[in-house]
Formats: C-alpha cells, sequence, structure tokens
C-alpha cells in the first residue's frame, strides 16, 4: 500500500495524518483511501479527533458535487452543466452587472479552510480582474478581535507566538473562553501535561464544558462579561503586588492608563458584573503571576463580542504587567479555529489586506504587490466593508449584487442567518465554489464542483503560524476541477488571461514574491523546505533563516520594540436580557461537528455522534418552565426563533442556555444571534444575545 504523509482538512491544529491508498486491483468494498496515524508530525503526534479520522468519508462521490450546476430559467431548479457553460454564465453575470452598475457592484466572500494559495489568487482575482474593494471572508467570524489586539498590543498577528508544545512548560495557563476538548482534542495532551508537569490550570468559560472539568480553577462569569473579569484581575494584580515593574519599564508603554482604567473594576464591581467571587479571582491571579512562565490563550468565547478587541486587550494586559510575555513559555496566543484562519488573512481574503499581511491602505504595500502582479498601483481599489456588512448590504442600492462565495456557507454561519439568507436570495447573481451542496450553494445560480483536500496540493498556516503542506493523495472524480482551475477560467473570460496559475506550486512562488518584506514573511519558505522541515514558521524572509517558532523574544514588532498596554473599560453586551427576553444565549461547537456542518453531516458516523441541535439548560431553568428532558423547545430572540430539543444540565448557569451552531433549518443557532459589531474589528457578537426560551407549540417539528 502507498501512504501519503498530508494534514486535516479541519481545524487549525492541521494534524498530521497519513493517506493510505490501497493496491491496484484489490476488488471491490476496499475504499480508495484511509485515514492512518502520523506520529512524527510535532502537533498532534499521531493523534486524531473524530473528524480527521473520518474526513476521507467526504471524498465520496456519493455525498459530494461531481458535476458543474446552473439554475434552469424554466423551472428554478439546478440541472448540470459543462463546465464551459457553468463558467461563462458565472463570467456574463459578474461582467453584466459590472457593466450596469459599476465593479463595486460584484464581490467575494471566501472561506477559513481555502489554501495559502487559493486564498492568495482569489484576493488577486477580486482586485485586478474584479477591480472591487469587496472581498472578504468567514475567517472574519473566527480570530479578527484576537487578531486587532495582538497587532495593537505586539505590532504583528500570529495566533500564537510560539510552538503548541510550549503549553505543556508553562508554570500556569489561563484559557479563556476555550474548549479544546471538544474543538480540538489532540491539543489537550498539552494541558494534561502542563497539569502533569505541576502547572495550574485555569479556564474561564460560563459552562462546565469538558475542557473546565480537567481545570485546576474554574472561573464562570455571566456570558458577555469577559472584559470586567479581566480588568478585575489586572486590578488584583496591581492592589496585590504582582507587577513586573521591571518588565514594564524596559518593555512596554502605555501602562499608566491601563492601570488607571483598571483600578476602576475594583474586585466587588467586577464580582457583582461577572458572578465570579473575589477570592477565586484573587487565588487565580497570585497562581499567575507567582507561575515562572504563564500563558495566556483565548478563542471565540471571549472574542466574539462587540467589545472583543477590548476584552483580548484586557488579557494581554495582564500578561504584560506581569512579565509573563516576550519570554520563553509566557505570552498571550489565540487558539484559532479554521484550518487555515491564520494563513487565509495573510495573504488577500481580508478587505483591508494585501498578501503578507500588508495593509491596503499603504502606498508601499500597494506598489509592492502591484508590482509583483504586473499592474498599475492606482488600479488597485481600497479597502471594501467587513464580512457581515458585505452580506447585510447584498442585493441593495450601493451594495454588491453578483456574488463569488468560495468554501462558505452563511446561510448556516452568519449571525442573523434568517436575514443574510433573504440578502443572498435578493442578489441578481449568486456563484457557489464548494466541494459539496450546501444550503447556500443550493440558493446559487451556478454551482462549481472543486477539488477537496486529499485531491490537489497546496500549503496552509496553522495556529502556530507554521506553514505546511497538504499533499494530493488521490484523484478528484471526473467533473471536478480545483478552484485554481476555476480563477484561471474566470480570469480569462473576464479578460485577463494571465497571471492565475493553476499549479499551486506556481502561485506559491508569486505569494512569496509578493509577501517579501510584510509583517507575515513567506519568502524563505519553500515547497521542498516545507517537507524537509516538516513545516516552517513564519516570518522566515530568506531561504537560509531558521523561521521563526518563538516571536517577541528580543522585542516586539512594534516601531519602538515596546509591546502597547490598552486603555479599556468595561461597557455591557449589545443586548442585556430584559422582561421578554430574560436569558443569554450563548453558542458553540460540539466534538463531532465542524462550522455550518457542510461536510460533517455528512458523515454517517458522526452524525450517530450528533445528529441534531438542542437547547443546554440548567435544571432549575427547565423546573420553572415545566420542561422535561429531550421536550420540543422553543427559543425566541428579537432576530427570530428557533426549535430544538431540551438538553437539561447543571453544566450551564441557570441565566444561560446554549446551543450549537452546526445546522440549518428549524433549529439554526444563527437564526438567532446578534450582528452587533466590534467597531473595530467588526467582529459579530455571537457568543451573547438576550433570549426567551418557552416549550415548542403543539404540532410544531423537531429539526
Amino acid at each position: 500500500m502507498t501512504t501519503t504523509d498530508t494534514h486535516c482538512p479541519y481545524c487549525a491544529l492541521q494534524c498530521g495524518m497519513g493517506l493510505r491508498r490501497p493496491p491496484p486491483g484489490a476488488g471491490p468494498g476496499v475504499p480508495p483511501v484511509e485515514v492512518v496515524e502520523r506520529p512524527g508530525f510535532p502537533v498532534n503526534r499521531g493523534a486524531l479527533c473524530g473528524k480527521g479520522r473520518t474526513a476521507a468519508a467526504v471524498l465520496d462521490p456519493a455525498v459530494r458535487l461531481t458535476a458543474p450546476l446552473v439554475r434552469d430559467p424554466a423551472t428554478g431548479t439546478l440541472v448540470r452543466a459543462s463546465w464551459d457553460e457553468a463558467l461563462s454564465r458565472v463570467a456574463a453575470g459578474l461582467e453584466e452587472t459590472a457593466t450596469r452598475y459599476g465593479p463595486e457592484a460584484t464581490g467575494v466572500f471566501g472561506g477559513g479552510g481555502l489554501t495559502n494559495e487559493k486564498a492568495y489568487l482569489l484576493g488577486k482575482f477580486a482586485r485586478v480582474v474584479l477591480r472591487t474593494p469587496h472581498i472578504d471572508y468567514n475567517g472574519r467570524f473566527c480570530m479578527s478581535s484576537a487578531a486587532a489586539a495582538h497587532r495593537a498590543a505586539f505590532g504583528i498577528d500570529r495566533g500564537l507566538p510560539f510552538p503548541v508544545e510550549d503549553i505543556a512548560t508553562a508554570g500556569c495557563v489561563i484559557l479563556v473562553g476555550a474548549n479544546p476538548a471538544e474543538t480540538m482534542p489532540p491539543l489537550l495532551r498539552y494541558f494534561t501535561e502542563l497539569r502533569r508537569n505541576g502547572g495550574h490550570l485555569i479556564v474561564v468559560d460560563p459552562r462546565r464544558t469538558r475542557t473546565a472539568e480537567r481545570a485546576d480553577t474554574h472561573l464562570r462569569p455571566v456570558p458577555g462579561t469577559d472584559l470586567a473579569l479581566a480588568l478585575g484581575l489586572l486590578h488584583l494584580a496591581v492592589a496585590d503586588g504582582h507587577l513586573d515593574e521591571e518588565f514594564i519599564a524596559d518593555r512596554t508603554t502605555g501602562f499608566e492608563q491601563a492601570r488607571a482604567a483598571a483600578m476602576a473594576h475594583w474586585p466587588e464591581r467586577v464580582e457583582q458584573l461577572t458572578g465570579v467571587p473575589v477570592p477565586l479571582m484573587r487565588e487565580a491571579v497570585r497562581r499567575f503571576a507567582d507561575a515562572p512562565t504563564a500563558m495566556v490563550l483565548t478563542a471565540r468565547g471571549a472574542e466574539q463580542h462587540s467589545k472583543g478587541t477590548d476584552t483580548v486587550g484586557a488579557w494581554i494586559n495582564l500578561c504584560l504587567a506581569t512579565g509573563k510575555a516576550g519570554r520563553p513559555g509566557s505570552g498571550y496566543g489565540c487558539l484559532t479555529g479554521q484550518g487555515n484562519g491564520q494563513g487565509g488573512r495573510e495573504h488577500g481574503q481580508k478587505a483591508d489586506q494585501l498578501p503578507g499581511y500588508r495593509s491596503l491602505t499603504d502606498p508601499a504595500a500597494r506598489a509592492h504587490v502591484a508590482k509583483v502582479w504586473g499592474v498599475d498601483p492606482g488600479t488597485l481599489p481600497g479597502p471594501g466593508v467587513s464580512a457581515y456588512e458585505l452580506l447585510d448590504r447584498l442585493g441593495t442600492p450601493g451594495g454588491v449584487k453578483a456574488l463569488l462565495v468560495a468554501g462558505s456557507n452563511p446561510m448556516v454561519s452568519a449571525p442573523r442567518a434568517a436575514h443574510v439568507t433573504e440578502r443572498l436570495a435578493a442578489l441578481d447573481f449568486l456563484a457557489v465554489s464548494d466541494v459539496v451542496l450546501s444550503e447556500t450553494a443550493a440558493l446559487a445560480d451556478v454551482v462549481l464542483p472543486v477539488a477537496q483536500w486529499a485531491e490537489e496540493t497546496g500549503t496552509t498556516t496553522n495556529l502556530e503560524g507554521r506553514v505546511i503542506l497538504r499533499r494530493a493523495a488521490v484523484t478528484p472524480p471526473d467533473g471536478v476541477r480545483t478552484d485554481l482551475d476555476v480563477l484561471h477560467g474566470l480570469a480569462a473570460r473576464l479578460g485577463v488571461p494571465r497571471g492565475f496559475p493553476t499549479d499551486p506550486q506556481e502561485v506559491f512562488e508569486e505569494l512569496r514574491r509578493a509577501s517579501a518584506g510584510g509583517p507575515a514573511d513567506y519568502a524563505g519558505i519553500s515547497y521542498p523546505r516545507i517537507r524537509a522541515e516538516d513545516g516552517v514558521f513564519w516570518p522566515c524572509p530568506h531561504p537560509t533563516h531558521p523561521g521563526t517558532p518563538r516571536l517577541f523574544l528580543d522585542r516586539f514588532a512594534t516601531p519602538d520594540g515596546r509591546a502597547r498596554f490598552a486603555a479599556v473599560s468595561h461597557r455591557p453586551a449589545a443586548e442585556e436580557p430584559d422582561a421578554h427576553y430574560p436569558l443569554h444565549l450563548t453558542t458553540g461547537r460540539v466534538t463531532a461537528q465542524y462550522q455550518s456542518g457542510a461536510q460533517t453531516r455528512r458523515v454517517p458516523e458522526l452524525n450517530a455522534a450528533a445528529p441534531g441541535p438542542f437547547v443546554e439548560l440548567h435544571p432549575r431553568l427547565a423546573t420553572r418552565l415545566g420542561v422535561t428532558e429531550g421536550q420540543l423547545l422553543a427559543v425566541t430572540s428579537r432576530r427570530g426563533r428557533a426549535l430544538a430539543p431540551a438538553r437539561i444540565t447543571d453544566a450551564i448557569r441557570p441565566d444561560t442556555v446554549f446551543m450549537p451552531f452546526h445546522w440549518p433549518g428549524a433549529g439554526r443557532a444563527n437564526t438567532l444571534t446578534n450582528p452587533a459589531l466590534d467597531p473595530v474589528s467588526k467582529m459579530p457578537e455571537f457568543k451573547v444575545c438576550a433570549v426567551r426560551l418557552e416549550k415548542a407549540a403543539t404540532g410544531e417539528q423537531q429539526p
């Protein structure tokens, strides 16, 4: 049998795995490829979660797209078409819209699972071919608040400024709004090793998750109050004498303003806001400050808020004030969610960025990238709007009227999802390229079936900033093309026959040149080097550079080399409970499903483990409402109504309910969520909104 070393298609760990093909003539009933462990890859050391182990199931032609589909104008249904007809219809839809309304009426919406090569070429396609400012991606919904705070504090944004293996050596870790036991199980071993080594794990989460059950200390704040908690901890660090005055003086700036803001958040006030007792806060600060090395790691629970950037900034403040940054074994990091959420934004999918994490408003950056692309810098459009703003304006005067979606399913994943569905339906033209017929694809005028992780080669950048190589192991079915082929075909039909290669290595070589000298510098990284080294950490500015596994050890990436404190203050969530909507709703993931579930919902083993949506509520709330286990409930917010069966557990706060967001239809959690945006990152407030809970009406059906 032949085994190809590659990586999992799902989360940002990008776990190493092998794909084993049977010998020729193996006979019927033998799968074309099976997933096997790859112990040599350092991130997961062979461990795989259920999603990774079953990833090959989506390669089955029976569960995925294998031919282009176009909307039949006579019947309104999607019918099979040739590639020439499908690509010509997409090109015509984009061109006719630009002619009628101007290029800004066209747009692109990308995905955090696309390889670096695809993300790079998608951004180039929007700006060079369509000449539109309107490109963003679903990674905006992932870690944009952490990215904004990271850049403000340290001058550069990389999810983790150190390898994941460093977690196990820390004396203390504060894990804020993260549940890796369910979202990225292979990472959990590092927290287990941390505790085995004598370290202390503090988990901040309103729910007693599987991760929180393993913690030494569990802080359970009211949803939407993580900012207040971080400020209260900094107040205690000041009051109880836990500051590292030498580090503050030598390597930071702005502490006095941050301290003044924190001192307005005295412990008793913070306890009243968060529900976290003062003694627990004081113990957490002591553990963190006294540890020789310590980290704060955040995830979506802290970041998906209308004040997410300030919240992450406040947690970074705690690291800086106690000297737990810019030193081996210490620092702030973000647990990136999507498979290429890091690389996806580094190379041009975000509305305001060019390849190499360059700013679209920087004249020097525009000149550099334009030279690589062979265009006049003046022809590059300026920044567009963020992901939700783009979706919210679809089909409206001044909004995008023809949209190309690549590898994303906003009908399920976007906040206020019923409204987003209406806006997608209001488009003059919608094209979707995807592996499966997602809910968004089913709404499209043209659907383009594209190859997936095991069928094509390309790079991704994992949560550590390690650039890795997914290798093709099998040939895609007849009728399927790569995203690079799609962009090449569309560009040629729209009058740009050159500059859109179909070979991923050729695209990566151009990406290297475009990123050279930028904050995310890939110039020294190559396919052969990635193969030889099991990945290379950026920045890596030249071929003999060793790469940078650990950032900030000598200086931070700011002009003066100092980290910057954030002077932030607590403010309420955009929507607080009231008499009509008396409960907090928070959302998240379950182990067996991933993101909008477009792929994992097609895997029988995963569906058996997590067959559908549910509402998690506390026994006291269930008793008050007269609800029994499994009873169908209606959850209502100001944006809509969702149905799901009750799951009664004391792991949730009595004032809070929880729903996972993987399912469409009546159980779609994002029907309820609030699109209120963080003013800096434009992150929607997925993690908290006000709802009411009641028994479903007689005759309503369980989703």
